[in-house]
């Protein structure tokens, strides 16, 4: 499906008007624009129940971008926004995978995905990393989107993570890779952060990931899925 089609669609249904579509359009369209991002509005990858992945994150976008626009703080609108496209880049399909069930439980799919995001990002989108202060936000709200779910410890050295895109991390430079690190060892217990996201346009793409997950999950399948990674109704 043509993004912005669906990014038009998806503003009416979540009651934005045109400016409104058209202001959020010009931040996320190099985003969308990448053959990475359309594979994620197939088929190919199912989010939520038979929702495309493409999908999930665009609605994510928009209503990032209307409790950007409610909120009383200084947000930088358009952070939050790139926050929100890039928050569930993740690499494989991971409902109904027999190499996510075979990994080891905090290396499945829900506390390692926002790392296999951020390293994808970074790989997809290098222009956006390269102001330091920019990338250490963008970097810390896509690590941390699933809070109070915790994130998997990121330890560059080796892949005791299981993460399915561990070979690109050889293409982030040092700087990028700390960024990380320190990200995911704030309230660090064990192997995983409990932390939250530091700073504010996180925080909001959290929640907006939250609300539009709840409307997403039609059926007691895709819930349990979020933990099992099997779901039983999107093979029927």
């Amino acid at each position: 499906m043509d993004p912005y089609k669906l990014l038009e669609e998806l503003g009416y249904h979540y009651k934005l008007t045109l400016s409104d579509i058209k202001r959020i359009d010009k931040v996320i369209k190099p985003i969308y624009k990448h053959i990475e991002f359309k594979r994620r509005l197939t088929n190919e990858f199912l989010h939520h129940s038979n929702i495309t992945l493409g999908e999930h994150i665009l609605a994510d976008t928009i209503v990032t971008y209307k409790l950007c626009k409610k909120s009383k703080k200084d947000v930088d609108i358009d952070t939050a926004l790139v926050i929100a496209m890039m928050h569930d880049l993740y690499t494989k399909q991971w409902q109904n995978s027999i190499e996510n069930k075979n990994k080891k439980f905090l290396n499945k799919h829900g506390f390692t995905h926002p790392l296999e995001a951020i390293i994808n990002a970074i790989n997809w989108y290098p222009d956006y990393f390269k102001d330091l202060d920019k990338a250490n936000i963008i970097i810390d709200g896509v690590i941390h989107h699933m809070y109070p779910l915790p994130v998997r410890v990121f330890d560059p050295s080796n892949n005791k993570m299981e993460l399915n895109n561990y070979d690109l991390i050889k293409n982030i430079d040092k700087d990028l890779l700390d960024i990380m690190i320190k990200s995911t060892s704030r309230k660090r217990s064990g192997v995983v952060s409990t932390s939250r996201s530091k700073y504010i346009e996180g925080r909001i793409l959290s929640k907006a990931d939250k609300k539009v997950s709840v409307k997403q999950i039609k059926n007691v399948g895709s819930a349990k899925a979020l933990i099992t990674g099997k779901n039983n109704s999107l093979k029927k």
